[in-house]
Formats: structure tokens, C-alpha cells, sequence
């Protein structure tokens, strides 16, 4: 084990080295002093640029094991210009975790990830980031749970929508508190990476605010991943329509949950929304 941790305190040096390596002194934002013997940024404007002390960075690439945090990375990860990828390795390295915050885009999809979305056909598909915002979908999804395109950014996260929407409700009938619940389970944990973060104790203030059952439940504490099981849902043009859910992280961006809603044999659920897909409702 000891071995293992100085290996991979020797790969955070190395990686260091060479991100700083890349960064000349005009990209930084100072001033040109001419030729430099070694490319790149010098130890001690790395630490400038970062407001930490030279002795503290010059340990980080001496290999020494010193505890950082992650206000610290992020100093590092904008003075050497580090892209999403880079961000995600730094914080292995250094706190053998990924950042508990994707960068803001991060929350976009691949055209891969959108097709493979499309192609799910009458079983309705979503991604939801760790806030639970749907930040990509298919048809059948949209003409299900509602006009994702139109709707405002608020309305598009799975936890408001659930707790606030009079059609989810509807949509579920006699299922909603079972749904709300277990959806309230994995939005509290996900908080637990997020606790005290502003935008979380924001968006948690206004649902206690816009739902009493949220008001409620809050305070219980239940904590919950994966699917829920098979969902019933009552549309108003389809009808009655079952589905097996599955869900699974995106490989490439961890941070990103794929969400499929399985058509189920029962009340011929395939068929009814192949009928919805065809009808007016879907031009």
C-alpha cells in the first residue's frame, strides 16, 4: 500500500510538471522576460498565480505527502488551464476521488450518448446529472413526462418537476408517493457530496417552500441509488402504461446517469406509445 501511494504521489508530480510545462508566461497573464532555459511556467509563478506558498507547491512536485483540498485544485486547475479530463485526473491523483462539482459543461452529452437515446424507440430515456436536471432526453420520454424543450431550466429537474408539477401527479396517480419518495432518496444522496454548496441549499430552500410533502420528508434523511423498480403510469392519451426501469452512469462521464424506462408486456405498453409516437402530439 505504501508503495502504491508513492507511486501515484510520483505520477501527481509528474503530471504537474507537465501541465506547467506547457503554460508560457504570456498565457498566464505575465510579463515576458525573454528566453527561458526550461518551457513553461516556473514553480514559484505557479505558486503566485495559485496564492499558495512556493515551498508548499514545490513539495506537491517533489512527490511529498501532504494533505491539499479541493479549494487548492481548483487554483491549480485554472492557472494551468486544465480541461475537464485533466480536472477529473488531478483529483484522482491528489484526493483519489473525482470533484464532487462537474464543470458547468460537463453537462452536455455526446452526439453518441443522443443517439443511443433516439434509438430506444418507445422506451422513454433520460440523462440526469448529479443535481437531477434532465439534460438530455428522447421523443417518447418528452411526450410522457412533458415538453422538456420548452420547458424553463427550473421545471426540467426530475426532483422539482416530481414534488411541484400537478401532471406528474396525475401521471402517477396512486404511485406518487411511492415515486416522490424513492426520487427524494437519491436526491439526498446526492446532497451528501454537496452539503452546504450554495446552489443545493438554494434549490432545497425553494421546494421547501413550494411543497409541503417535500417540507415533510426532508428531514427523514432517506438515502437511496439506483432505479425504482417497475412505474405505473396513467397518460392522458395513452392511457395506462407499465415499465421496467434500468439505469447506469455514464462511462466516460461518471457524473451523468442514464435513466430507460423498459416497456413492460403488461397493458400492451410497446403498442400504445408506438401509436403515441405516430399521433398528433408527436409533430
Amino acid at each position: 500500500m505504501v508503495q502504491s501511494a508513492n507511486e501515484r504521489l510520483r505520477e501527481l508530480a509528474r503530471f504537474l510538471q507537465t501541465r506547467r510545462a506547457r503554460i508560457t508566461p504570456e498565457q498566464a497573464g505575465l510579463p515576458n522576460e525573454g528566453r527561458r532555459r526550461t518551457p513553461g511556467l516556473r514553480r514559484g509563478e505557479v505558486a503566485q498565480l495559485t496564492g499558495i506558498s512556493v515551498d508548499w507547491y514545490t513539495w506537491l512536485e517533489q512527490a511529498r505527502d501532504i494533505q491539499v483540498s479541493a479549494q487548492v485544485l481548483e487554483s491549480i486547475v485554472r492557472v494551468l488551464r486544465l480541461d475537464s479530463n485533466e480536472r477529473k485526473h488531478l483529483y484522482l491523483l491528489a484526493l483519489q476521488q473525482l470533484p464532487a462539482d462537474p464543470t458547468p459543461d460537463e453537462s452536455s452529452i455526446s452526439p453518441k450518448l443522443q443517439d443511443f437515446l433516439d434509438r430506444q424507440g418507445t422506451s422513454p430515456a433520460i440523462v440526469t446529472d448529479q443535481r437531477m436536471n434532465i439534460v438530455a432526453w428522447n421523443k417518447i420520454a418528452s411526450l410522457i413526462y412533458g415538453n422538456y424543450e420548452r420547458m424553463p431550466a427550473r421545471e426540467r429537474n426530475a426532483v422539482w418537476q416530481t414534488f411541484t408539477s400537478p401532471y406528474i401527479r396525475r401521471l402517477l396517480k396512486g404511485n406518487w408517493e411511492n415515486h416522490a419518495r424513492h426520487r427524494l432518496a437519491q436526491f439526498r444522496a446526492n446532497y451528501g457530496n454537496f452539503a452546504g454548496h450554495p446552489w443545493w441549499m438554494a434549490f432545497i430552500d425553494e421546494l421547501n417552500r413550494a411543497s409541503e410533502a417535500f417540507r415533510t420528508w426532508w428531514p427523514q434523511h432517506d438515502v437511496l441509488s439506483g432505479p425504482e423498480g417497475q412505474k405505473i403510469n396513467d397518460h392522458p392519451s395513452a392511457g395506462i402504461i407499465v415499465f421496467d426501469q434500468i439505469s447506469f452512469l455514464v462511462s466516460d462521464a461518471p457524473h451523468l446517469t442514464v435513466t430507460i424506462n423498459l416497456c413492460s408486456t403488461e397493458e400492451d405498453t410497446s403498442s400504445k406509445l408506438a401509436k403515441l409516437l405516430d399521433g398528433p402530439a408527436a409533430l
